[in-house]
């Protein structure tokens, strides 16, 4: 038995399933998860000592990749100072200050996740429009509050159950579900629910039914229904936020939203969320406004500091996202290579991926949902058997940073090609 096996058996008594996280138990994919100790740049190593290229880079926040030098320099002089206080903090007012910079928001408001974000800004938007209704997508996750986890993605879809128990009648039944890149069917919920849905809420590019970008002229439409029903909109950044452009989604798409929610990058790899969008709705938010929000961790000095530094990197080396694209559509075209005359389909935005088991195109959750799982199965063992640790499950992104590097690229290329 490995030591990752032994781990594994010991957690799943003290913990449901043995995880923090459901998909990080591997189930869908007939494995044990690999207990990870360390890693550096594009690199990963478990508890047994074996070394992998890492596709997964945190689920995202590592777009610099592992150990980088100046986040890690920044984090160290932080904790000197003390891990927490609770009270206002001048880094906090930088990093508010940047984020604005970066990404065209007037006001920002940190918290600690994007769930915490995107339940923050629901309420906002419940709280500036007077109306309950949400309407968001088949297949699209905002995180684990009651309301969205209905059709969500990500793990829910893994594990096989998009509607959680748990979850009050009433709550899901002001969550409407339209599908993704199909405007007719959320102008058709907007029309019979006129006047009561107080916003839309999108991941500009689904990543978590793995990745779907959006067609042309969808983020638009969505833009232009919401001016004419008076609903905001909301973009879900937390994968996109940073990744795909300095000003993330909104900036590589050219489409403004009401409210954006940010998680991920924004923490430089520590549990940092935040929303934000104009003044005039941000200032609506407690202790200037009705809409109650808090929380005793929010702007922790340390996560700033993580945070901060990565995003600083970011703005001072555009060049960055140059080489994300390289990179991506070098390993997308090897993908797509090594997979031909298979039923497959390489869907990639930027530094994300996802390759799909089916024949058909997937732009939306019913083509996602085609996927043969045990093709997946075996492609995930397969990657996993020759030092490739991508994400176990079908319906996530496979992640590239920085840090990542053409034999990085080529070696998970060349094991793509050994597992059909």
């Amino acid at each position: 038995m490995t030591r990752s096996e032994a781990l594994f058996a010991q957690a799943q008594t003290v913990m449901p399933g043995g995880v923090n996280s459901p998909v990080r138990a591997c189930r869908s994919v007939g494995t044990y998860p690999r207990f990870l100790e360390k890693g550096k740049g594009s690199h990963v190593w478990d508890v047994d000592g074996n070394e992998y290229v890492d596709f997964i880079c945190s689920w995202g926040p590592l777009i610099l990749g592992h150990c980088q030098e100046d986040v890690e320099k920044a984090v160290a002089e932080s904790i000197g100072k003390g891990l927490s206080f609770g009270a206002p903090t001048a880094i906090e007012v930088e990093m508010a200050q940047l984020v604005c910079e970066m990404t065209g928001v007037e006001m920002v408001r940190m918290v600690n996740s994007g769930t915490e974000a995107v339940m923050s800004a629901l309420r906002l938007a419940r709280g500036a429009t007077g109306r309950s209704k949400i309407i968001k997508f088949a297949g699209c996750y905002h995180g684990h509050s009651d309301s969205m986890l209905v059709k969500a993605g990500s793990g829910a879809l893994t594990g096989g159950a998009p509607d959680s128990a748990g979850v009050p009648k009433e709550m899901a039944e002001d969550t409407l579900t339209a599908d993704y890149n199909d405007l007719p069917s959320v102008r058709a919920l907007l029309e019979a629910n006129r006047g009561q849905v107080a916003a839309v809420i999108v991941e500009p590019v689904a990543a978590n039914m793995g990745v779907v970008p959006p067609k042309p002229g969808f983020l638009q439409g969505l833009r232009q229904l919401c001016d004419e029903f008076g609903s905001l909109l909301i973009f879900d950044e937390v994968i996109t936020g940073f990744r795909l452009a300095p000003g993330g989604a909104q900036e590589y798409y050219g489409v403004r939203a009401d409210l954006v929610t940010y998680g991920k990058i924004i923490g430089g790899g520590m549990p940092v969320g935040a929303y934000g969008g104009s003044r005039k709705l941000m200032e609506l938010v407690a202790p200037l406004g009705p809409v109650y929000q808090a929380g005793t961790l929010s702007g922790n000095p340390v996560a700033m500091a993580a945070g901060l530094t990565q995003l600083k990197l970011l703005k001072a080396h555009p060049e960055v996202y140059e080489h994300l694209e390289r990179r991506g559509a070098l390993l997308q075209a090897g993908l797509e290579e090594a997979l031909k005359g298979m039923d497959a389909q390489v869907n990639r935005v930027g530094s994300i991926l996802t390759v799909f088991f089916t024949r058909e195109p997937v732009t939306g959750y019913a083509q996602a949902k085609s996927s043969d799982l045990e093709q997946f199965k075996r492609w995930y063992l397969g990657l996993l058997s020759q030092g490739i640790y991508a994400a176990p499950s079908q319906f996530e992104a496979m992640f590239l940073s920085d840090a990542h590097t053409d034999a990085d690229i080529q070696k998970a290329i060349t094991a793509a090609k050994n597992i059909f």
